[in-house]
C-alpha cells in the first residue's frame, strides 16, 4: 500500500472509478445480450427497442472510452444486421 497521502487517495478514487466503470459495462453487456434473444424469438417489435437502447449504452461505453470505438461500430453493426435480417 502507498504511504504518500496523495498516492492513498489516487488508490481510493482508482478503486471507485473501476467499481462504476464494470457495472456500466456490465449493463452494455445485459442490454446487448437481451437485444439477442428478442431476436432469437423472432420479436422485431421488442428488438427494436432494444436495439436503441443497446446502442446508445454501446456509443456512451466507447464515448467514456470504457471500450474502443471500432469495437463499439462492430457491436453495433452486428446488431443492425441481425435486426435487418429478422425486419424482412
Amino acid at each position: 500500500m502507498a504511504n504518500i497521502k496523495s498516492a492513498k487517495k489516487r488508490a481510493v478514487k482508482s478503486e471507485e472509478v473501476r467499481v462504476k466503470q464494470s457495472a456500466f459495462k456490465s449493463s452494455m453487456r445485459s442490454a446487448v445480450k437481451e437485444f439477442n434473444k428478442k431476436v432469437e424469438n423472432g420479436d422485431v417489435e421488442g428488438a427494436k427497442e432494444l436495439f436503441i437502447l443497446a446502442t446508445k449504452q454501446v456509443d456512451k461505453a466507447a464515448g467514456k472510452k470504457m471500450i474502443h470505438k471500432n469495437a463499439a461500430a462492430r457491436e453495433k453493426s452486428r446488431m443492425a444486421k441481425k435486426l435487418h435480417r429478422i425486419a424482412k
